[in-house]
């Protein structure tokens, strides 16, 4: 299970940091958000969910971080990508630009939880 954790981890951070690159480059050229930018930031909040569950199984069987900080940075990834879901104006291309921004600040979240946990 460990193993598989750490495998993900690598998914979230490939998937976070595409994720806000595209969003982001959608937002600064001022264009409409696709069906690619919706579904990678969503990508991005399904692995990051997965990741925190599987981190929580391992919780769960007494497997331990070497620092506690891995599971600050962890559970403040996830809550970075679900924020926007409360906070996000309804105008379309705002509503972009925080969840590319959040979909930012959680990939550097999750490369400080992968150095916290290893």
């Amino acid at each position: 299970m460990v193993t598989v954790h750490h495998t993900v981890a690598f998914l979230v951070l490939a998937v976070t940091w595409g994720a806000a690159l595209v969003a982001g480059l959608t937002f600064v050229r001022r264009r409409e958000p696709r069906s690619i930018v919706t579904h990678l930031l969503a990508l991005a909040q399904s692995v990051l969910i997965a990741q925190v569950a599987l981190g929580l199984i391992l919780l769960s069987e007494h497997h331990r971080a070497p620092q506690r900080l891995h599971y600050l940075y962890g559970t403040l990834a996830l809550l970075a990508v679900l924020a926007p879901w409360i906070y996000a104006p309804a105008e379309r291309r705002a509503r972009l630009g925080w969840f590319a921004g959040a979909t930012l600040v959680a990939g550097a979240l999750a490369v400080r939880a992968y150095m916290t946990g290893t």
